[in-house]
């Protein structure tokens, strides 16, 4: 692993570089940017944080007044003075340079490089907008006060500011967990390469997702996803599909948009999962992050209503999977304690079902050699069903540590209240059948992933 790249992720001392009264008048750079990147940092980061602004005599003017040198430096300037920190930071022997704002031009870029290559110094951005976040040692250069995630096994790589900042919205309002987070901005040095790399070999890390609009260096790009695959998940979501979107990306990050079909083909040589939206992306890396892959296609659905199995059902189905077939022991246990409950897949508990006879089906249903894995539904509305009867499945499930199970608490109140049990679990939920089913799938093309690629080494 590079020792600068490791660097990024894990200073011991970080120096803030910016201005408490430079303010562009249409770009990133103002003193709010920067006093709340000081103010996350100072409450979250473990290791040492040293403010520079150049106009003021109160803090550091300049990092060649420190007696030491900072791993990191995070620059919040205009272009011209970015430029003119980045050559100080490099001469001050700095190896690891964060560029928060944008606006830069190509001879700006172009120079940037010259930098880089005279002295060795890694550079992540320009226009990454918020930088770097690793939940473990609490380096955090964003500048939404009080911003952070809490730990996990998710890595996000973001070449874009925006969705990365949805997908850290979505990450924090759902309380999923996040390992670290880094926006790429516009690639001038550090790539997708060199972070997962990185990632490849951090413990922390369970799953990796990909917001990419562009890439350069493809074939090394492959390369490197395949090693990366071979230990851990990594989930795509490709902006700039369509020729017009395309011409928007190209421009957005200088990234080159290229051809969708070529993307599909090379994500696929890469062993990448794709997904097709942001939501898809959280949702499915939370299944990655929590439960075991699926090494079977045989799907059972236990459920306290009849008509969201069946659409579940068509949601396994649809993704590629099968409705598992109940063994006849199975069967006859079930319909002998459960009178009423016909034990056919779809298995409806009637809406009577709380948490005993959820406990003793899934009990029954996670035993069956038939069956891979397992999708519940459990709704509140017009049922019997209690936000705490969940912790039954929760229980359950830990039996059969390797048969994934996914919860399905359908609607938008009801979700709320059963998530609200569930989030600091290790059973993910959905709220439709036809997202759990999506997730399963995921776990059982990494799982096909994983056996087709270690037959070829």
């Amino acid at each position: 692993m590079s020792m600068d790249i490791k660097n990024l992720f894990e200073p011991k001392s970080v120096a803030l570089i910016g201005s408490t009264k430079i303010r562009e008048k249409v770009g990133m750079t103002s003193p709010e940017l920067f006093e709340n990147v000081i103010y996350n940092m100072k409450k979250f980061f473990k290791g040492e944080t040293i403010v520079v602004d150049i106009e003021s005599k109160k803090e550091y003017a300049s990092v060649t007044e420190l007696s030491t040198t900072p791993e990191l430096a995070v620059i919040m300037l205009p272009p011209k003075e970015s430029i003119e920190q980045v050559n100080i930071c490099a001469e001050k022997g700095i190896k690891v340079l964060v560029l928060i704002t944008g606006g830069y031009k190509d001879n700006q870029r172009e120079k940037l490089k010259e930098i880089a290559l005279e002295y060795g110094v890694r550079i992540l951005g320009p226009n990454t907008i918020m930088g770097v976040l690793n939940t473990v040692n609490g380096l955090n250069t964003t500048f939404e006060r009080d911003l952070m995630p809490k730990n996990g096994g998710i890595a996000v790589i973001s070449q874009s500011g925006g969705v990365g900042a949805y997908l850290l919205d979505w990450a924090c309002y759902n309380n999923i967990g996040v390992s670290k987070f880094v926006f790429m901005g516009d690639k001038i040095d550090i790539n997708d390469m060199d972070v997962l790399r990185y990632l490849k070999d951090d413990e922390e890390t369970r799953v990796i997702c990909i917001y990419m609009e562009g890439i350069e260096k493809g074939r090394e790009f492959i390369e490197v996803a395949r090693e990366v695959v071979k230990k851990k998940p990594i989930l795509a979501l490709k902006g700039g599909i369509t020729e017009e979107s395309a011409l928007r990306a190209k421009s957005h990050t200088a990234s080159i948009a290229g051809s969708d079909i070529i993307f599909n083909a090379a994500f696929k040589k890469a062993g990448i999962i794709r997904v097709a939206d942001m939501e898809e992306l959280l949702n499915t890396a939370t299944a990655f992050s929590k439960q075991p892959l699926l090494k079977g296609d045989r799907i059972a659905i236990v459920s306290n209503v009849g008509g969201p199995a069946i659409l579940a059902a068509d949601a396994i189905t649809r993704n590629g999977l099968k409705l598992a077939t109940l063994s006849e022991r199975t069967r006859k246990e079930i319909e002998s304690r459960h009178p009423g409950v016909e034990a056919i897949n779809p298995i409806d508990l009637i809406a009577d079902a709380r948490a005993e006879r959820y406990e003793h089906v899934l009990d029954l249903v996670l035993s069956d050699p038939n069956v891979d894995g397992v999708m519940v539904i459990n709704m509140l509305k017009s049922c019997f069903f209690k936000p705490e009867d969940v912790r039954a499945i929760v229980k359950i499930s830990k039996k059969y540590p390797e048969k994934p199970v996914v919860d399905v608490p359908a609607g938008g109140e009801d979700f709320a209240k059963v998530y609200a049990v569930l989030k600091e679990t290790e059973i993910p939920a959905f709220n439709l059948p036809e997202k759990a089913a999506k997730a399963l799938k995921a776990l059982r093309t990494y799982y096909e992933i994983k056996q087709k690629f270690s037959s070829n080494y």
